[in-house]
């Protein structure tokens, strides 16, 4: 008798303490704050119904390779140091593969996780300079990763080590029959980490030829800051044209209705991959975690449409989680960042989150203490080969970037776009405070509680005992280093350096 109360109760402890699976579903610039979710209505379905919507949830940088590498690490930019999207700038360069230990899937496979990753990793991964598709980044035991940016077709993918290339079949599709298969051979025996990094709704935007024209009548979002004059922004937002010309409106609608149609792929995949999950009888076991590496604008402050910026529509994204223990068709205002993700799937799988910036997320209930400072980073670009022969700044090239004439030659970003925010929530504060790495020392700061629009740049106006306390904090989260210093800023009155 004692022996089989015994193995009864050795049952039941492991029962207790089965680790759960896990589903990231990483979208490319897709944002929150213009209706990116909009055509999501299985993900709003089989997610945010079944599970929690966190309403204040931001990136470390509005910009794709170093958001993906602190949603990786649960690192802040200063500390991964992979500040753009090139391999000079960290980008799947040197420092990045010598530390690609960090990146939490390593910890999950060590403790005994199948771990696989489908889509686009780091925008530089697998090109020559930085050793090829043939090497596999640690942390994977099945790795189909995208070769190179964002693309819907003629692409190449590294499976295994091995490159792929396609020219005729979509990318979404591809990836949600990958992981669909993958679904198909895991059992409850061994967990799983599961990432799928769909390209959309990532510049060209291109639909699956089934969801051409599904949203022909759709506008770009005219909200009250949409291409009006930024007189009191940054000099790149101010410099012409300003306001953008009415002949450049059609071109903001075909990008913002190709984009939705573009997530239609990406919707059905969700739909599916929950389906195999639950025929599969894995469902009750598994988290699925739905967001983007960055935001989008289309057309605010007279820019054209791209990312790179620190107002809302850049910094704010998608973050949708459903699991075991969460309560259904939640909201959750607690601000969090993406570098929260790591510790927090670390943290579910009952492993110790270590050296990262974020903390874990309070999934099954609301912090008692909503107060939080965060940081968002970036790093302007220049001499990217993006500044087009026909454009008058050509003379500059040296500085400018992104500047094309079918953007009626207005540049989307410049070296001097470098720039570090906070982003201040608590129960009764909404604020953010950025500060620019240019010889003007150029300042922003907004109280979103009043002009959520961001349309009046109040930092001159504001009490400058409050601007001063916000400086001192960015000098603080600019050098903070792990999740106790970068929780519990001190505000000692250290001079700022360029970042």
């Amino acid at each position: 008798m004692l022996y089989y109360l015994l193995l009864f109760y050795l049952t039941q402890t492991v029962m207790c303490e089965k680790q759960p699976n896990f589903v990231l579903v990483l979208t490319d610039d897709q944002d929150v704050v213009l209706g990116g979710m909009n055509p999501m209505k299985n993900v709003r379905r089989f997610i945010a119904e079944e599970g929690v919507t966190f309403t204040n949830s931001f990136v470390s940088s509005p910009i794709c390779c170093p958001s993906r590498a602190s949603l990786l690490t649960g690192l802040y930019v200063h500390n991964h140091l992979t500040r753009n999207n090139s391999v000079a700038g960290g980008c799947y360069g040197e420092n990045w593969r010598q530390n690609e230990h960090r990146v939490f899937a390593n910890a999950l496979k060590n403790a005994g996780y199948n771990t696989f990753y489908a889509g686009k990793y780091l925008n530089e991964y697998g090109v020559k300079h930085a050793e090829g598709p043939s090497r596999v980044p640690p942390g994977w035991s099945e790795w189909h990763g995208l070769v190179g940016n964002s693309v819907y077709y003629n692409y190449t993918i590294s499976n295994d080590g091995v490159p792929t290339h396609s020219t005729d079949l979509y990318l979404t599709d591809v990836i949600r029959e990958i992981s669909i298969n993958y679904i198909e051979n895991q059992t409850k025996s061994q967990p799983f980490l599961m990432v799928l990094a769909p390209p959309a709704p990532h510049q060209p935007f291109t639909p699956a030829p089934r969801h051409k024209g599904v949203f022909s009548n759709v506008t770009a979002l005219r909200q009250p800051n949409f291409n009006v004059v930024a007189e009191d922004k940054h000099w790149l937002l101010r410099m012409p044209p300003s306001p953008l010309p009415e002949s450049m409106m059609s071109e903001l609608d075909k990008a913002y209705r190709s984009r939705w149609e573009a997530l239609l792929a990406v919707d059905e995949m969700v739909a599916d991959v929950v389906q195999a999950l639950e025929i599969n009888a894995l469902m009750e076991d598994t988290y699925i975690i739905f967001t983007s590496d960055n935001g989008y604008h289309i057309g605010q402050f007279s820019q054209v449409y791209d990312k790179r910026q620190p107002y809302e529509t850049d910094i704010r994204v998608p973050l949708l989680i459903r699991g075991p223990g969460i309560k259904k068709n939640t909201q959750n205002p607690q601000p969090v960042t993406n570098i929260d993700l790591a510790p927090t799937i670390l943290q579910l799988a009952g492993l110790e989150p270590k050296k990262m910036d974020g903390h874990p997320l309070e999934l099954l209930k609301e912090e008692d203490n909503m107060e939080r400072l965060m940081l968002v980073e970036y790093y302007g670009e220049g001499r990217d080969g993006t500044v087009d022969p026909k454009c008058p700044w050509i003379y500059d090239s040296d500085h400018l970037a992104e500047c094309h004439p079918l953007y009626d030659c207005k540049c989307q970003d410049s070296k001097n776009n470098t720039f570090a925010c906070i982003r201040h929530i608590a129960d009764r504060v909404n604020m953010k405070y950025c500060l620019f790495a240019d010889n003007e020392n150029f300042a922003e700061m907004y109280d979103l509680s009043k002009d959520p629009y961001e349309l009046e740049n109040i930092v001159n106006e504001e009490f400058q005992s409050i601007v001063l306390w916000y400086r001192n904090s960015l000098v603080r989260l600019l050098s903070c280093k792990g999740r106790e210093e970068c929780d519990h800023v001190n505000t000692k009155k250290d001079s700022i350096d360029t970042f």
